[in-house]
């Protein structure tokens, strides 16, 4: 029995009301409807077998079909899925590359290129580790997982928070199919994706999928306050993605499936803005011009990436087998920009001038799994395997004067990170209607980091350092099948995150953070309502992160450096509602609730060098960040969408819209009136007629409609800098299946 605090039932009743509120006049109007259609029942992998997302024991959202479509339309990164499920938050100061995930609060907002994160992200079975391989590209995806909480035994590498998991279209024996897509819009945003899927004989399938996508740079950028002279535009990338996929199957006992991918892109890097927040409000600075930008730095971006992966398996009668083996590679990553945002003279008062770059020369991953699993037909099924993962990566950062764009300093880096571990999952059907499901892993990891090139820095302390750690995590959940249409489940899952190391800087050593550990607690319901024409998840949870690893960025300096923090604590909850209230109409609607904190009476930080702080400060001039919410942790994440679709000749016209809310969120560990990001709605609407059995679509969208822009970011050292997220797009698509 899990124990509820006060929190939990203020949010459990609060939720309970939403759900009879919700569900009252779904079920009034279904039941006026003339047997509109069923919903159709999502599968999910989140215990590494297809299963009906009812019946796994964990919180989980899938995105797949004509939502996820809706979302990429735009030509948005990875960072078009913050908000869109509970609990599940994306950002980056690094634009489209580099990005960090979030869940029920808990992620990490260190931008360096050895950071780790406690949520992995997964394609194709492959973990994407280093921070700059989390950025692929959303196109021919069968479907997005989001797991929540821990999911320490099943995944490989460091998952305390949880795995946000991809899963490409693959290729089939059956026919030549596939689909093409283009779309055009705001600010010349072209994005052009498809693929094909050829059959090349009874045993061989082969799907070719790409992408192609540009956004003209759009924002004027001026050399001087009176914007007299303009040196260009900036703020456009150009991207392009190709994966290659084949298939063989010889007979109907083995399957080997082979995936090559490539990503390149280049463009803009972030636009730092000086003073952009108004001095003691969360306010844009008087004046604010977002189609402008002051600047004397060079800005760039470039990266190319590639990998391979294979995944066998052989059915061996009494159980399966699989084999698992993944590559990833960093060819070359750089960008740099105006970290100050402005020029010597202003915007307000900048105090010293900043411009750096980050390079990732060179970075490859391996990994490679080996899984059985049982195919009993009694209650008994298990599932067994080990893990390897080998990554080496060399990278930096470099300083540049402003004023004569020549390097002023540089330090450049290696990391080897190696790791191996055993795990293991039963589930047991103890009758038909309750069954439970335990799993345990042994992790062991080692890090060795090295500084090779320290250029007009004097380092302190040693030039590197090397660090291992061993764990044993465990799972045990229990599903109760309350009706054939409703089932209760509960769960308890720790966690782990291997030590982190942070490179040298001009003031600060390299520093290490020591591995970290989570407990979770996790309860809830799912069902199936009104003859399948409704879905219900309910979910509530408890969890407490031992030895979290927290990044100090800034304060008064240019320097990142890790710490622990003894304890941080999270409470919440999740719902999700999906139904057909006629055969026209379709609505979803979710939400989540997170409450984090940070435990730690005796930590304290830097302080900003211009902001309105609203915690303790000691005598020695640093902050007590004891009591606060996580960064980049919104309280409340709520989302809806509908759909409405009238037969109009032989095809529908429809209108789809899509709207997303989060609350308030801290930009640091310390709280400063400034730095304390405003809530943001973003909403969709696309309108389109589809014919031909939905073979053909034309279609009209908008992206973040109401065009609410919003401080998202912030740079805390020098002034009061920051960056936004993005501005509305609208434009046309058509698409084609054939």
């Amino acid at each position: 029995m899990i124990k509820m605090s006060k929190m939990h039932k203020r949010v459990l009743s609060a939720q309970g009301a939403l759900l009879v509120l919700s569900a009252l006049p779904a079920g009034a109007a279904l039941a006026q409807a003339a047997q509109p259609a069923e919903l159709q029942t999502v599968t999910v992998t989140a215990q590494r077998r297809t299963e009906n997302i009812k019946e796994v024991p964990v919180s989980v959202s899938a995105i797949k079909g004509e939502k996820l479509d809706v979302l990429v339309s735009g030509g948005q990164d990875i960072r078009l899925l913050a908000g869109k499920v509970p609990s599940l938050n994306i950002e980056s100061s690094n634009g489209r590359t580099f990005p960090r995930f979030y869940i029920r609060g808990y992620g990490n907002t260190d931008f360096s290129l050895f950071a780790s994160q406690p949520v992995s992200l997964i394609v194709d079975d492959i973990v994407q580790e280093n921070p700059i391989l989390k950025g692929f590209p959303i196109f021919d995806v069968a479907g997005v997982e989001v797991l929540r909480g821990p999911q320490g035994t099943l995944f490989g590498r460091n998952t305390p928070a949880g795995v946000v998991k991809f899963e490409s279209e693959k290729p089939n024996l059956k026919k030549v199919e596939g689909y093409y897509n283009l779309s055009y819009g705001t600010h010349g945003t072209t994005n052009v994706d498809g693929a094909v899927n050829v059959p090349l004989s009874d045993k061989w399938a082969m799907r070719v999928s790409t992408l192609r996508q540009h956004r003209d740079d759009y924002v004027d950028s001026y050399s001087d306050l009176a914007k007299t002279n303009k040196t260009g535009e900036l703020d456009g990338y150009n991207e392009h993605a190709e994966r290659v996929q084949f298939l063989y199957t010889p007979d109907s006992t083995f399957s080997a499936l082979f995936n090559v991918h490539q990503r390149t892109t280049n463009g803009s890097a972030r636009l730092f803005r000086a003073n952009l927040i108004k001095k003691g409000t969360n306010d844009f600075a008087d004046g604010t011009d977002l189609g402008s930008i002051v600047t004397n730095a060079l800005n760039y971006q470039d990266l190319k990436t590639n990998g391979a992966n294979l995944r066998l398996s052989w059915d061996l009668g009494a159980v399966r087998l699989y084999s698992i083996t993944g590559y990833e590679g960093v060819d070359h990553y750089g960008s740099r920009g105006d970290i100050d945002g402005g020029i010597p003279a202003g915007p307000g008062r900048i105090p010293f001038q900043v411009q750096t770059a980050s390079r990732l020369t060179d970075l490859s991953q391996y990994s490679q799994e080996f899984r059985v699993e049982s195919k009993n037909t009694g209650p008994l099924n298990w599932q067994a395997g080990v893990y390897y993962f080998n990554e080496d990566a060399t990278g930096g950062s470099d300083n540049f004067d402003s004023v004569t764009q020549a390097q002023t300093s540089r330090v450049v880096s290696n990391q080897k990170n190696k790791a191996w571990a055993g795990f293991g999952s039963v589930t047991y059907a103890v009758n038909d209607a309750f069954s439970v499901r335990g799993g345990v892993r042994y992790t062991d990891d080692k890090k060795d980091f090295t500084t090779l090139e320290h250029t007009n820095v004097t380092l302190i302390g040693p030039a590197g350092v090397s660090e291992s750690k061993s764990k044993v995590n465990w799972d045990l959940s229990g599903t109760y099948k309350l009706n054939p249409d409703v089932n209760l489940y509960a769960r308890v899952a720790t966690g782990f995150r291997a030590p982190s190391i942070a490179a040298a800087s001009a003031t600060v050593p390299v520093t290490l953070a020591d591995a970290e550990t989570v407990t979770s607690y996790e309860g809830g319901i799912k069902a199936d309502l009104l003859e399948r024409r409704a879905r219900v998840n309910f979910s509530i949870y408890d969890f407490e992160v031992k030895n979290q690893q927290l990044t100090v960025v800034g304060g008064n300096s240019n320097v990142t450096k890790l710490i622990n923090a003894k304890k941080s604590k999270g409470q919440g909850a999740e719902f999700d509602i999906e139904g057909i209230v006629s055969p026209a109409l379709r609505l979803t609607a979710s939400a989540s609730y997170n409450f984090t904190r940070i435990d730690d009476p005796s930590l304290t930080v830097a302080r900003c060098a211009q902001c309105t702080i609203t915690d303790p400060t000691a005598a020695n001039g640093l902050v007590s960040i004891n009591g606060n919410p996580l960064p980049q942790a919104p309280k409340w994440i709520v989302n809806a969408s509908a759909r409405y679709g009238v037969p109009v000749g032989d095809g529908e016209f429809f209108v789809y819209t899509d709207w997303s809310y989060r609350t308030k969120i801290n930009f640091f560990l310390y709280e400063a009136t400034e730095f304390t990001g405003k809530p943001l709605t973003e909403g969709g609407l696309r309108v389109g007629y589809n014919w031909a059995g939905g073979k053909y679509e034309l279609a009209a969208f908008g992206r973040n409609i109401l065009d609410q822009r919003r401080i998202t970011g912030a740079i805390d050292f020098n002034n009061l800098t920051g960056f936004t997220n993005e501005p509305r797009t609208y434009g046309v698509q058509f698409k084609g299946n054939f």
